[in-house]
């Protein structure tokens, strides 16, 4: 299957299931959670459906008593879901939770930790300030270091 087609899947079943949800689910366990992705496979078999909790959802426990509601109305939204999208085939879901908001605050914490306060100052081998990535993301080459195995990472980049 195409990646194009792929994509177009992957957003279908992720509008579909968030209004399956939205709608018509009444599990108290799942609240209002909001779909995030829906990574569906090239033969249709699987789809792995990332969520986060809503945000009345308790702190901590809030994703597992999610995930159990999730999977006790699985066979209820693959029903629904086959009877709104037009395939041959729905897909077996698989809920997880989506971690990469938290991971995302957790690494700015530790780089808010490590990098100084005033970082608005001149890189070590920067000149006036100058960073040898523009605001657009080109590298300029005249400020990379090189060594014997080739270009530095730069910061940035």
């Amino acid at each position: 299957m195409s990646q194009r087609r792929t994509a177009r899947l992957n957003e279908q079943f992720k509008r579909e299931i968030s209004r399956v949800l939205r709608r018509e689910v009444h599990d108290p366990r799942i609240g209002t959670p909001t779909v995030t992705a829906v990574d569906v496979t090239p033969d249709l078999w699987l789809a792995r459906v990332f969520v986060r909790p809503g945000p009345a959802a308790p702190e901590g426990e809030g994703g597992d008593q999610l995930l159990q509601g999730l999977r006790a109305a699985t066979p209820f939204i693959r029903r629904t879901l086959g009877s709104s999208l037009e395939l041959r085939r729905v897909p077996e879901l698989r809920f997880e939770l989506d971690e990469t908001l938290d991971r995302a605050l957790r690494i700015e914490r530790i780089l808010q930790e490590v990098l100084p306060a005033g970082g608005d100052g001149p890189e070590e081998g920067e000149e006036d300030g100058e960073s040898p990535v523009s605001q657009e993301g080109h590298v300029n080459p005249d400020q990379v270091d090189e060594d014997e195995t080739g270009p530095r990472k730069v910061q940035g980049s």
